[in-house]
């Protein structure tokens, strides 16, 4: 992947295995090499939603193996050779592990895009607020009026962001497929040509063979 592509997502970090804890509508792209499984790890609040979408933005084949474990060891997505998935899972206390698998791969390593959507993660922050707006009756608007709003503003741009970051990762795999079909091109158009110069200097070598006098001259 050429680093204008990486550029161009909002967010793109060479991960370790077993990072611990994303923060709410994080995005994130790395590279996973040939024969490796690289799993992070989530932790969630009960009655709270988590939503993971990936993509397979280069690397042969475009597939990758998906799992997601929720903190019983209960396996609640299981997905084998696949270039995209959105999943979302109502969630309990604990901290939920997601893997991406590319073992079956010996020689191609992958780049990896995903999104996590962590809803009603700040119940408590709101109740905070609701503590102060006692009393505020006589206003107008009230304080609570006020956070509605602001709320309301901030989820229609996080929605916005997704978008727009979704659509810089099709951009980005979209380019990859282009590039990699322009390089092949080349090579065959490369491999034609030579194949066309070497067949014609063997038709005006035989060509040339057929007029030859090949009878001895006796003096």
């Amino acid at each position: 992947m050429t680093p204008l592509l990486l550029a161009s997502l909002s967010l793109s970090l060479a991960l370790v295995p077993g990072t611990w804890g994303f923060s709410p509508d994080s995005d994130f792209t790395f590279t996973l090499p040939a024969g490796r499984k690289e799993c992070f790890f989530q932790p969630m609040q009960r009655e709270a939603s988590l939503e993971i979408e990936y993509q397979v933005l280069d690397g042969a084949g475009l597939d990758v193996d998906f799992q997601l474990v929720s903190p019983n060891h209960e396996t609640l997505v299981f997905e084998q050779r696949k270039s995209d998935g959105v999943h979302t899972v109502e969630t309990e206390d604990g901290d939920y592990m997601f893997c991406f698998d590319n073992t079956f791969s010996t020689l191609s390593e992958k780049v990896i895009f995903f999104e996590l959507i962590l809803d009603n993660m700040g119940d408590e922050e709101q109740e905070d607020w609701k503590n102060y707006i006692t009393g505020t009756d006589l206003l107008d608007m009230k304080l609570e009026d006020i956070l509605e709003s602001v709320n309301s503003v901030k989820s229609r741009l996080s929605k916005s962001i997704h978008i727009q970051t979704l659509l810089k990762a099709f951009e980005a795999r979209d380019r990859n497929i282009q590039e990699s079909n322009f390089d092949r091109v080349n090579f065959w158009s490369m491999v034609n040509l030579a194949v066309m110069v070497v067949v014609s200097a063997v038709q005006v070598y035989m060509l040339k063979s057929l007029f030859e006098d090949k009878r001895k001259i006796r003096t």
